[in-house]
């Protein structure tokens, strides 16, 4: 069967019948719309009379090895209504380890519990929203945190089989009790079994991973600024992106209780993600992105373009991979950091998910499959769309960096060219003080710049850079950036929230009680003046070199090849703007330095930049036909140095 890449052409005739019919059969008739109109749930369920329970799904594994296995915590709020008229209804579920910890949301909200342990506040909107309109909501906490048995694995087995075993019990498979330890049994005779899974950053990630497994049941994931690869959370091509591993992580999020008996699991995250960046098994069955041909859901993807957490790597991969499966899906690309679109594109977001809930879990046609693959952040507030994601039109086109008229102050064109540049790695510095200063040469790095454009030169997906260097010493780290060069207001998405600023005054998505409020603070753009823009960025240990799974030692003197990935993007450089090419070092608080200084010869007769160009070789040689001009050498303004970002993938 061929496959299907445009998300317009997605259901055969047979299965929008079917769909139909489950509808007409399944969903609410009072949340129906009128006949010939575009079919919407409407919050005709009462929140305030909603079920509100527990249960402890088992989950067959025995993380903690305490000779019995382990039950994780589904906590349900579902209406009452239309299990009395005999109905079932779909699910939407966040599976989770922040719900004790840390907090969900801008608001960083968490679980409250009545008398009888029964969920009082569930944190975000999706309850208060959707449950009136025919959903439950179903918020699992991961094996290890709150009120679960297990233990914290980051992304692993146990992870990923806390929020698949949920699904099961929805779908009749596996086993849920009433309380943690006890024997009574329960059924799940509420749901039609058809499930939804949201989250931002490590329970988007959760969504990924378990959408890999294939689970029958799951219709579709909203995964949001999601990770797809653990290794790649971690190191970028061997190169160690945090001071730390994900036994910090797992640290930080269990509960008291698995903290007190997982420390086997400790260990076992420690062995398996050696500080060297070399590929273990641990990462193996950490990589959802190479089971991406077992995904039957829909999936519905946001990510933000400047995101330094989850950096954007790993929605492009991801992407991709869903692509040559022929996975339905669409795709937000914001300008934002780490930010859940709730907070910068409010009211067009929950209409948005509300449409795509109703079209996946009740079959409604309301035409959320026929609208354009991608809605992109071209300006603070400002968004376009594309038929399809990248356009039909993108083109890999090979870039050559070429000596200039000084040293470190280059040219970047088609034509291959000669010569060498050389730079020693300075780890005080960083992406935005190579780019303040691309127009002058500095010690610590090579700049390459276009002629001013002509034209608008669109850049869409993921690039790479191939480059042979000789070090002086037995260690290298490279990095790699695209810089747009040129006045701009952007997000300002260095600052603490990344993009957003928070108000105080509040508007409310769904119905409330007295101990879940649907109200939320506003937030606005927080944005900044600047005279260039990093928009894409990659990383490598140069020990990698042969292989992306095992580094060696340099031999100083010797010279080697290396590819960098550079993070996915969707970026116009618009016309009278340049689009600059950097080599560096150290990119500090983006990778931690080599244990060595090395200075590094770059041969620029081995060294391209495949980009992701609308219109190609032939766009670009257009854009670029304009007269030669130096680039000033007075420092340009751009955003703040980057903060040291986050080992946490939360908000």
């Amino acid at each position: 069967m061929p496959k299907r890449t445009r998300f317009a052409s997605w259901r055969t005739l047979t299965a929008l019948a079917v769909a139909a019919l489950l509808a007409a059969f399944l969903a609410p008739t009072a949340a129906q719309a009128a006949p010939g109109a575009p079919r919407e749930s409407r919050p005709v369920y009462s929140y305030a009379d909603a079920v509100r329970e527990a249960v402890w799904v088992d989950t067959g594994l025995d993380g903690d090895g305490d000779g019995k296995t382990d039950r994780v915590a589904a906590d349900i709020v579902r209406p009452a209504e239309p299990a009395r008229q005999g109905r079932k209804v779909p699910v939407i579920m966040d599976a989770s380890p922040y719900y004790s910890c840390c907090g969900r949301g801008n608001e960083s909200q968490l679980k409250t519990y009545d008398a009888n342990g029964d969920v009082v506040q569930m944190p975000l909107f999706y309850d208060n929203y959707f449950v009136p309109r025919g959903y439950a909501f179903v918020g699992v906490d991961l094996a290890g945190t709150n009120r679960s048995d297990g233990c914290v694995d980051i992304g692993g087995r146990s992870d990923i089989q806390s929020a698949k075993a949920v699904i099961d019990w929805l779908n009749g498979r596996a086993r849920a009790y009433t309380s943690r330890t006890g024997t009574t049994t329960v059924k799940a005779g509420w749901t039609n079994g058809r499930t939804g899974m949201i989250g931002k950053s490590w329970d988007g990630t959760i969504a990924n991973g378990v959408a890999a497994t294939g689970v029958r049941g799951l219709k579709t994931i909203v995964p949001i600024s999601a990770i797809s690869s653990w290794y790649d959370y971690y190191f970028a091509k061997g190169a160690p992106l945090y001071d730390s591993g994900p036994d910090w992580l797992s640290d930080a999020v269990e509960s008291d209780g698995a903290r007190a008996r997982c420390a086997a699991v400790q260990r076992k995250l420690v062995d398996g993600a050696p500080r060297t960046g070399d590929w273990t098994g641990l990462w193996s069955e950490r990589d959802y992105v190479k089971d991406a041909s077992r995904v039957k859901a829909s999936v519905f993807l946001v990510h933000g373009t400047q995101d330094l957490n989850v950096r954007t790597k790993h929605f492009g991969q991801w992407w991709d991979a869903l692509a040559r499966n022929g996975v339905e899906r669409k795709i937000w690309l914001s300008q934002t950091g780490h930010v859940d679109p709730f907070d910068f594109r409010r009211a067009t977001w929950v209409d948005t998910l509300h449409r795509w809930f109703d079209h996946e879990l009740l079959g409604y046609d309301n035409g959320v499959d026929r609208e354009p693959m991608a809605d992109i952040e071209r300006h603070p507030d400002q968004w376009v769309t594309s038929k399809v994601w990248p356009p039909s039109a993108t083109r890999s086109t090979t870039l050559h960096p070429a000596t200039g008229a000084g040293s470190g102050v280059g040219t970047l064109g088609l034509r291959p060219a000669g010569g060498t540049e050389t730079f020693t790695d300075d780890p005080a510095l960083s992406e935005t003080d190579w780019a303040a200063r691309i127009g002058s040469a500095t010690p610590e790095k090579a700049g390459f710049v276009t002629r001013p454009l002509t034209r608008d030169l669109r850049l869409s997906g993921s690039s790479t850079v191939t480059t042979t260097v000789t070090p002086t010493t037995t260690s290298a780290h490279l990095s790699a950036v695209l810089v747009d060069l040129g006045p701009d207001t952007i997000r300002d998405y260095a600052a603490d929230d990344e993009g957003i600023t928070t108000l105080n005054d509040r508007t409310c998505w769904g119905e409330s009680t007295a101990g879940d409020s649907a109200c939320f603070k506003n937030t606005r753009a927080a944005t900044k003046a600047v005279d260039y823009t990093v928009f894409s960025r990659g990383w490598a240990d140069l020990g990698h070199y042969a292989s992306a799974r095992h580094g060696v030692p340099l031999t100083p003197g010797r010279a080697y090849s290396i590819t960098l990935d550079l993070a996915a993007t969707d970026h116009v450089v618009p016309r009278g703007h340049r689009l600059a090419l950097i080599l560096a070092g150290t990119d500090r608080d983006l990778i931690d330095p080599p244990s060595s200084t090395p200075t590094l010869t770059v041969d620029l007769s081995r060294t391209t930049a495949s980009l992701p160009l609308t219109g190609g070789a032939r766009e670009f040689a257009r854009a670029t036909a304009g007269t030669p001009a130096a680039p000033a050498a007075t420092p340009l303004k751009g955003v703040a140095r980057t903060h040291h970002t986050p080992r946490l993938p939360a908000a």
